[in-house]
């Protein structure tokens, strides 16, 4: 068995950051140097501007260097690879790297440009800029795993989707055999009677051919085109019955444009009539009500049964296919029951378009 899947979206080569990521990462860096800026404004009137730009632009250059030699280099390299003590001597060794330039530039600054050399500490640089780095790479490293983990997300929604429209895509064509292998089973019965009746079944069974081959085939069709193919398949199975049974087909469908996954309403019915009529000689009977409410379907099925129960047969795909394709198309959207009483099994089948 093969389904055909359809194709993700192309992607090529290496993949570059995507523009949502460079936005985030983008933002990301403004609101760090907005920080430092408001931080470090003090150095406009204590050194002058020059000394101002030349610390933070160097404190954020340094940050974004080790940043992404983390997230680029070190994580995919070693990481990812499960060299975890490479991975922390690596991490190690640029923070410290990071500790020492930015020390010695913060000691030269407040020591030889904004006061005297005995007010800037040494010790206190170090520790202000290791643990600061530590901070800083930590944020980083949370915003890519996040990023990750979005991304993640939306490729396992995307594979679900392409998942449930083959599953789905395979249901529709299973619908197709099921019910051809009914109908021609009935057109053979009466091509054996030399029935004038043949010919209408042709007929009728071409427009259903017609509505299956090329409107069946869409995501969802015109809800008028589904009941008007229900009401072909219905006079159908009528003419095939030939008056040996009470058959009522009521719709009540106010022009609304409403559309509705194909082949929905056919298992119901023709389940009714291959195990309630077709299993019975005397007095049978089917009604089917259809009538929508603003947005939602409310279809209702009844029919008689035979009073001796019948020998399970290899019946039964219509209606376990018609279950998991509600399940894939309308979750927590639908609801489907069945009452099987001694002479009458009620189907109720409620909708939200």
């Amino acid at each position: 068995m093969e389904l055909a899947i359809r194709p993700p979206s192309q992607t090529t080569g290496k993949s570059p950051l995507p523009s949502k990521d460079a936005l985030i990462h983008g933002a990301y860096w403004i609101l760090v140097t907005g920080f430092f800026l408001y931080e470090k404004k003090y150095l406009i009137y204590k050194a002058n501007l020059p000394f101002f730009f030349a610390c933070v632009s160097g404190r954020i250059i340094l940050l974004m260097v080790i940043a992404y030699l983390n997230l680029h280099y070190f994580l995919p390299r070693y990481l990812m690879k499960k060299r975890y003590w490479t991975y922390i001597s690596s991490v190690f060794i640029s923070l410290i790297t990071y500790v020492v330039l930015q020390s010695l530039f913060d000691f030269y600054l407040y020591g030889y440009v904004v006061g005297p050399l005995y007010n800037s500490d040494m010790a206190a640089a170090i520790s202000y800029n290791f643990f600061s780095g530590i901070w800083y790479l930590c944020l980083m490293l949370a915003l890519k795993l996040s990023l990750d983990w979005y991304g993640q997300q939306l490729l396992i929604q995307r594979i679900t989707v392409e998942k449930l429209n083959a599953e789905v895509d395979f249901l529709r064509a299973q619908v197709n055999p099921h019910f051809l292998f009914n109908i021609l089973n009935n057109l053979y019965a009466l091509t054996l009677k030399k029935s004038e009746l043949a010919p209408d079944v042709v007929l009728k069974l071409s427009s259903m051919m017609e509505y299956m081959l090329y409107d069946s085939n869409e995501d969802k069709v015109l809800l008028d085109k589904e009941l008007l193919y229900l009401h072909n398949y219905v006079e159908l199975e009528r003419l095939r019955f030939n008056g040996g049974a009470r058959i009522s087909l009521n719709t009540t469908l106010p022009a609304s444009g409403q559309k509705i996954a194909p082949l929905l309403l056919l298992p119901v019915v023709e389940n009714a009539f291959k195990h309630g009529l077709s299993k019975q000689t005397d007095d049978s009977w089917l009604k089917v009500d259809v009538r929508l409410d603003g947005s939602t379907l409310n279809a209702v099925v009844e029919n008689s049964k035979p009073a001796c129960p019948q020998r399970a047969g290899r019946g039964g795909i219509g209606l376990s296919n018609l279950c998991k394709r509600l399940d894939l198309l309308y979750p927590n959207r639908h609801n489907l029951e069945f009452e099987n009483n001694a002479d009458t099994y009620k189907v109720t089948l409620v909708i939200e378009l």
